[in-house]
């Protein structure tokens, strides 16, 4: 019985705890699609967008489900200063960006956007068109 009580006690604690630390540690994420509609979510830290993206039925391609294979999951980042806080890009993202439909100076690829903190309030538009150079019309399920 002891033991029992313990084992439940732990699982409040543990749970009281994780949904706490979730609560603290997501950021508000607004993607603008082609049509210009903005859908506002909220992303856990450490989640890349492409993922989110996904979580939340937006239409973004990643049809090499963030392998840095394709460029079907760029996202142009609307605010220059939000921009400046990511990772510069590595060359693996530069050379697969070189082949985005619609690129600009603050494109980037959504599987190597990932949330932290100082990204809270982050806005994503998605191009227009995509290059899947696999097969056109395809659309992965997301997973």
């Amino acid at each position: 019985m002891i033991e029992k009580h313990n084992f439940l006690s732990t699982m409040t604690t543990n749970n009281t705890t994780e949904e706490g630390s979730e609560q603290e540690q997501t950021i508000s994420v607004t993607f603008i699609d082609k049509d210009g509609e903005e859908k506002h979510i909220k992303v856990p830290v450490g989640m890349s967008m492409l993922e989110a993206a996904h979580e939340n039925d937006i239409e973004l391609e990643g049809a090499c489900e963030g392998s840095l294979a394709c460029s079907t999951c760029h996202v142009i980042v609307m605010d220059v200063e939000q921009y400046n806080k990511l990772e510069d890009p590595t060359d693996e993202e530069n050379d697969m960006l070189d082949l985005a439909f619609g690129l600009t100076e603050t494109s980037r690829l959504g599987c190597q956007v990932i949330a932290k903190p100082e990204l809270d309030g982050i806005r994503l538009a998605i191009p227009a068109a995509t290059r899947n150079f696999a097969v056109d019309g395809y659309v992965p399920k997301p997973h």
